[in-house]
């Protein structure tokens, strides 16, 4: 059973699963951006293969292997949708965001969505989870004990607490009190993000990692959310989405709950957040056009370029370049280039999209605002770009490889290899590929913008 097919009510409690896809991707630049967090980098391998898939690939696969047999909703990001789709499959369930607004108005908005489109009971119980922890089978053995509190009145709010390998500032603590049933503790209080003294004192009290995991009736947090944003429909909850407070579940509901528990996990758990924790879970040293003596060190490099990457003798590295830059880093100091990604504000100059993937070959703007842009593109077989136009923009695309057909103010045509189509700004346009298309698409105008789109609907057949 697909994870995102709905599960039949075998007994009298159905989980439903949330998966929270955000952030912005700065710590694993440059081939994670505003578009393509770390979540959807397809670096990991996947056992007996030589497949390489992303965490939340990863992760929805082992939803789907424990046979926790639970619809799966992804909520995320307008940005991110497409990466999803393009990785999940288009019969994915997703809540996007209209704007970013932290883990509780997010968890809020998908909670609304379960109950007035889905159609789920109040009764049916909810687990929130991450979609990018590296973990094991036992993790989601873990999900099933939370599902059970709650099923059997432990408490309200149950929590998965992880149990600490060293004193850590990254994390918020959980220190728990005395067994509430079902293999749960009660809490007694939360810390958030404590300096390393701090975080070894309350190791030493048995204080569990926050793993950010949630389970919860679904009335118990509609009840919450309807005390800020309390409309008929979906539809208006999203669209005052900004009265919902900008606040973290942690803070807003964990800490003031009246009962609430939480579930050990001590099993692998770790956070592929930085280069030098990701790159200790990678395959291969090298990826992409690389060529090194053999003489190098702990050395990982990763390279999306086409042009090639040559590394002799090194040490302790670090190399990923990709369209949006090219990082060289210490291992030891991966944890820092955050603070300088954050300051390198351009769009992002590769996405993945539900038809393909774009990356951004050159940007000009000549003195007089006038600007030119120039993308490759590859639709997959199958998939089509939507009938659309352009108000600011004139567009070429020249057709390099495979066929495809395309729609041009209404007249439909095949195009291939070697053909080249001019798109004046206004025209309405469409295109679907029959095999893999790759095409060079030149944008020229004075304001070349992702969001100069205005689509209408067209059926291809």
């Amino acid at each position: 059973m697909s994870p995102f097919s709905s599960r039949q009510e075998n007994n009298h409690f159905i989980m439903q699963i949330i998966l929270l896809s955000g952030g912005s991707g700065t710590r694993l630049w440059p081939l994670s951006n505003d578009a393509r967090s770390k979540q959807f980098l397809r670096l990991l391998p996947v056992e007996g293969s030589e497949e390489r898939e992303s965490m939340v690939q990863r992760v929805v696969r082992q939803i789907h292997g424990a046979a926790l047999n639970a619809p799966v909703t992804v909520a995320t990001s307008v940005t991110q949708q497409d990466s999803i789709i393009s990785q999940l499959g288009a019969d994915v369930s997703i809540v996007t965001e209209p704007c970013r607004r932290d883990t509780f108005p997010a968890i809020c908005l998908a909670s609304e969505y379960l109950a007035k489109v889905k159609g789920c009971r109040e009764d049916e119980i909810v687990v929130v989870m991450p979609c990018d922890p590296y973990t094991e089978a036992g993790y989601f053995n873990t999900i099933k004990d939370m599902e059970q509190c709650v099923a059997d009145g432990v408490a309200e709010l149950v929590l998965m607490g992880i149990r600490p390998t060293y004193p850590s500032a990254k994390y918020g603590y959980v220190v728990p009190g005395e067994p509430s049933g079902d293999g749960a503790l009660s809490v007694r209080r939360f810390t958030e993000k404590p300096d390393v003294a701090t975080a070894e004192k309350l190791i030493e009290d048995g204080a569990f990692w926050n793993g950010g995991v949630f389970a919860f009736r679904l009335g118990y947090l509609t009840s919450i959310s309807e005390k800020y944003v309390n409309y008929p429909t979906f539809a208006d909850i999203r669209e005052h989405y900004t009265d919902f407070p900008k606040i973290s579940f942690d803070y807003e509901v964990a800490e003031k709950a009246a009962s609430v528990a939480v579930v050990p996990f001590g099993g692998e758990w770790r956070d592929l957040g930085t280069w030098n924790t990701l790159t200790d879970e990678l395959r291969h040293h090298t990826y992409g056009n690389v060529t090194t003596d053999g003489t190098g060190e702990n050395t990982h490099i990763i390279n999306e370029l086409d042009i090639p990457v040559m590394c002799i003798g090194t040490k302790d590295l670090v190399v990923a370049a990709s369209p949006d830059g090219i990082l060289v880093s210490e291992k030891r100091r991966s944890e820092d280039i955050k603070r300088f990604a954050d300051t390198l504000k351009r769009r992002p100059m590769y996405e993945e999209r539900r038809w393909g993937f774009y990356k951004v070959i050159d940007y000009v703007q000549f003195s007089d605002g006038y600007c030119a842009l120039t993308k490759q593109l590859t639709l997959n077989p199958g998939c089509s770009i939507s009938y659309q136009r352009h108000s600011s923009r004139d567009e070429v695309w020249t057709f390099v490889d495979g066929e495809g057909e395309m729609v041009l103010d209404g007249n439909r045509s095949t195009v291939r290899r070697g053909d080249t189509v001019r798109v004046m700004k206004g025209q309405m346009h469409a295109l679907r590929a029959k095999t893999s298309l790759t095409f060079i698409e030149v944008q020229t105008g004075g304001d070349l913008v992702e969001s100069d789109i205005e689509r209408f609907p067209y059926e291809w057949d």
